[in-house]
């Protein structure tokens, strides 16, 4: 996976029909679906047509909610006020998301600038997809798999599920309260592209 440049943010926008990335130039980006906006997200009925803003300040980027009817979550948690944007952080507009990137973050943590998944065993990758898999519901506020669903799913006990997670919390570096650390799991196994939009749609 590619580095960002030091001097540069940007946010790749996952919807079902693809990933685009975008490029925060200026200080300030609309986010909704009136094509005025500097990131305008069109088919999902969920985001308003100024439904968010991202402002650039001395000390970083910052996204707020403008009042949208369905709100602005990151990393899983609704937003009220304007929230600080960190490299890797996840931010929901109705169905859509946005993975943040900015390169001055990067140097902060080592784990920031890996290239691509770590080695996964075949069972960790299929607590991967049955964790991600419903991010690709038609839900408003959808989030990623339970460890009671994922066992259900993968037709094994909870603690055996909860023994794999803890593998994968330590294997992608994530930390954190545990429905934090189910967020952020299936937020960083998108960005480095462990599992893939396809592989979910995929029975």
């Amino acid at each position: 996976m590619r580095e960002v440049d030091a001097d540069r943010a940007e946010v790749e926008v996952w919807q079902l029909s693809g990933r685009s990335v975008v490029v925060l130039d200026g200080g300030r980006v609309t986010i909704g679906k009136a094509e005025e906006n500097g990131i305008s997200i069109d088919g999902d009925p969920t985001v308003s047509r100024l439904h968010a803003v991202l402002e650039h300040f001395d000390a970083g980027w910052c996204v707020s909610d403008l009042g949208s009817s369905n709100g602005t979550f990151v990393n899983g948690e609704r937003t009220w006020t304007a929230q600080r944007l960190r490299h890797g952080d996840e931010v929901r507009v109705g169905h859509t998301r946005l993975l943040f990137r900015h390169g001055a973050d990067v140097g902060v943590s080592h784990t920031a600038v890996t290239e691509g998944p770590p080695a996964l065993t075949p069972r960790e990758r299929d607590v991967l997809l049955a964790l991600c898999r419903p991010l690709l519901d038609r839900d408003l506020f959808t989030e990623p798999a339970t460890v009671r669903q994922i066992a259900g799913e993968l037709v094994v006990s909870e603690a055996a599920v909860k023994q794999h997670l803890a593998n994968l919390y330590e294997k992608f570096d994530v930390s954190g309260t545990a429905q934090h650390r189910r967020s952020r799991l299936a937020n960083e196994a998108l960005r480095r592209a462990a599992v893939t939009l396809n592989d979910l749609r995929v029975e």
